[in-house]
């Protein structure tokens, strides 16, 4: 109760200046206004990437874990993953700043091109671009899916990448080479 009668008298800090409690729930509410846009262009970036995913859906297993961020133009990130011999794998990239560039590819631990095929799309109707990097590991081990945007109308551009994986059988591994 007595703290409720100090907050509440003409001695505190708060009744003197009333203009800098203001001051200090507008900043509030603009960090907190930066803070979720920042947050939902990756979860926008997540979202688009699962939908470049899709035409992969029925025969790939899309895993829940996914990695995202935010790159300038010309910058990289390695993502680590360990990847399994007698695995076929799909890694996709996706990023909802409209007429960015982005690419994905995959290297072994030696910094050898490990991917079988690469590709980069945009999508005009849906306002976001993707990029994806395909693998089957000759071995078991730990692979790198290097992220890039590569051009972009933004200082910093959101992304996220996401994987899926299906088993090789011993027929298509005999067959694709």
């Amino acid at each position: 109760m007595m703290l409720l009668e100090f907050f509440l008298s003409k001695k505190t800090v708060f009744s003197h200046h009333p203009i800098s409690l203001k001051r200090c729930a507008v900043l509030y509410c603009v960090v907190l206004a930066f803070i979720s846009t920042a947050h939902a262009s990756v979860d926008d970036a997540l979202s688009f990437s699962y939908e470049a995913a899709l035409p992969y859906a029925k025969q790939y297993a899309f895993r829940k874990d996914a990695w995202g961020g935010d790159l300038g133009v010309k910058e990289r990130k390695a993502v680590m993953a360990q990847l399994f011999k007698g695995n076929d794998y799909w890694f996709i990239m996706a990023s909802d700043v409209k007429n960015a560039k982005i690419s994905v590819h995959l290297y072994d631990t030696s910094g050898k091109l490990a991917e079988s095929e690469a590709w980069q799309r945009t999508h005009d109707k849906k306002h976001y671009v993707s990029a994806g990097s395909h693998i089957i590991p000759e071995k078991t081990g730990t692979y790198f899916a290097i992220v890039e945007v590569l051009k972009s109308s933004e200082e910093r551009t959101s992304w996220a990448l996401v994987y899926g994986y299906k088993d090789v059988k011993e027929r298509d591994v005999k067959g694709s080479k």
